[in-house]
Parts: structure tokens; sequence; C-alpha cells
């Protein structure tokens, strides 16, 4: 992060999601100034008291980092679990920003992901971060998804879902034969992540721990895969479930390029792998290491070039 003067048609851009939120300034030429991270946050947490303070204290962090650097003219911020009614998330904002509320455009996190990766009605993409979800916006803008319901319903092939499956395999196993996980690298990583071997740890993470948290449990998932079967049959597993994602698109718009994208889909090579060998022959996938917070940077500085 670096400090620069105010400059003409500076847009600030946010991607916020469960494990963390990215920002982003920029010039209308594209041109990027600054970037930092901050906790992660969801608009879902607007719905209880805690939760409301906890998205309060992040944005003023976020907001701190970028009035070291510039005061933005607009802003984009594409947030996880929005659903539309932002009016709140807006005016905390433009307060802490000091821009007019109207300068501040919010929508879900995904569309300003799909943005970064192609322009309305070229492709399809599919994101694996915390959660997961297939995302495709046609040549009149509108928006259509496969999946992406939440952790609780399914999110198939996300960090959550990773962690889920590792600790419900250990734990099945660990009712037929007590003490196997012993034996497991898989079962080693992910006890020695949440705290201990026993099952009030794992309790307390799984139901304790926001979800962003819970999914940071895949990483010990995929750095076991060399060394355990069970590690490496989940990763793959993923990979099937965000070609179903894909294929759900498909079958409903027909062939297009994907794009796969998101941190749980960096974990291991297999899930791409996987995923590949998964879609409809000529269907072409590519992993992009896209950053939604740059592309919506630059879509917020173009919005106030135009003005």
């Amino acid at each position: 992060m670096s400090n620069h003067h105010q400059a003409p048609a500076i847009g600030l851009g946010i991607d916020a999601g469960g494990t963390q939120t990215r920002w982003s300034l920029a010039q209308a030429d594209g041109t990027l100034l600054a970037e930092g991270i901050v906790s992660g946050l969801s608009a879902l947490q607007m719905g209880s008291n805690d939760g409301r303070q906890a998205v309060r204290a992040t944005f003023e962090e976020l907001a701190r980092q970028v009035l070291a650097c510039a005061r933005p003219q607009r802003v984009r911020a594409g947030l996880t679990g929005f659903g539309g009614d932002g009016e709140q998330l807006q005016a905390w904002l433009a307060e802490l920003l000091g821009v007019n509320p109207g300068a501040i455009a919010l929508c879900n996190d995904i569309e300003i992901a799909y943005r970064a990766s192609f322009a309305p009605g070229e492709g399809y993409l599919v994101y694996a971060g915390t959660g997961s979800i297939g995302a495709f916006i046609d040549a009149d803008g509108e928006f259509h998804r496969a999946g992406g319901r939440g952790v609780v319903l399914d999110d198939g092939g996300g960090g959550f879902w990773i962690a889920r499956e590792a600790l419900r395999h250990i734990w099945r196993n660990e009712d037929e034969c007590p003490d196997c996980w012993k034996a497991s690298p898989m079962a080693h990583a992910v006890f020695e992540h949440v705290g201990g071997a026993d099952w009030a740890y794992s309790r307390q993470f799984i139901y304790g721990q926001e979800r962003g948290e819970v999914g940071k449990l895949a990483l010990a998932v995929a750095a076991s895969a060399e060394q355990d079967p069970a590690a490496a049959a989940i990763l793959r597993d993923a990979g099937r479930e965000l070609a179903r994602l894909a294929n759900a698109l498909v079958a409903r718009f027909g062939p297009r390029p994907v794009a796969l994208a998101g941190r749980a889909a960096e974990l291991h090579p297999s899930i791409a792998a996987t995923m590949r060998a998964a879609l409809p022959p000529g269907v072409a996938l590519t992993q992009t290491a896209m950053r939604a917070h740059h592309a919506a940077a630059r879509l917020a500085a173009r919005d106030g070039a135009a003005q």
C-alpha cells in the first residue's frame, strides 16, 4: 500500500468475501494507484447486532487505509451475500469515505468477479472461495446463477465444503475405528489447524467460527493431499462439484468458455484438472487469478470520468 495524491476520476473498488476484503484505487485510464486488504465480511452479517458492528469496524479500517492514499470520487463494491438491500452499507461507506451516497454502487461480489473475466454474454464464471457459484451475465445484463446458495445448503467445491468433507470423513472413521486418525496425514493436519484431536475442538471450530474461518481449513486438506488418498479424493470431488455448476449453465444457455477463479480453486492442481475432465467436449476452461477489486476500481473510475 502506498500514498498517492488525489487525482481526477479516482475510483475505489471493493471485493468483500468471507475470508478477506480487498480494495483498490484506480484512475479512469485503468492505472492502479493503491490496494489493500482488511477483514472479510458478508452482507448477511447485517442481520444481527454483532454482525453489523463487525461490518462497521471493517469499513472503518478500510476507509482509514483508502484515505491515507487518496479520496475516491466513486465506489463500486461487491459483497458476498448481498441481496439488494444496501442502504445502511451505502450510508456507512459514504460517511467514512466522505463521498455522496449516490456515488456508491453496491452489488453481489460475483457480479464484479464476472466482469473481471468476461464481457456480458461472453462466458461462464465458476468461482470457488469460501463458497462456490456459477455465474453468467447475458448480453442484456441479466445475472443468472447456478448454486451459490450458501454453505448450509450446498456451495459444493468451495473452501467451507472441503473443510466440512474432511471433518466428516475423519469423524465417521472415528465412529467406526477410534483413534484411526493417528494413521491419517489429513487428520493430523486438520487437528493441528483446529487445535487438537478431541471432538470438542472440531465442534467449536465448525460451529463456533465464521464461515470464512472454517473455509481456511481447506488449506490443511490440500497440504496433505500428496500423502493422504482421502484428502486427494476430496479435492477431486471438489473439482466435480465445480464442473456441475458450469455444466448447469451450459445446459441452460449453450456452450461458452468457462473461467475458474477463486482461492479455493487454487488449492491444488487436481481441482481444475478434475473439473476440466468433467466438462463437455469443446467447452474451454481457463483458470484465472483475476482480481475483482481491480475491475471494480476501474469501473468506478470510468463512472466518475463519465459524469
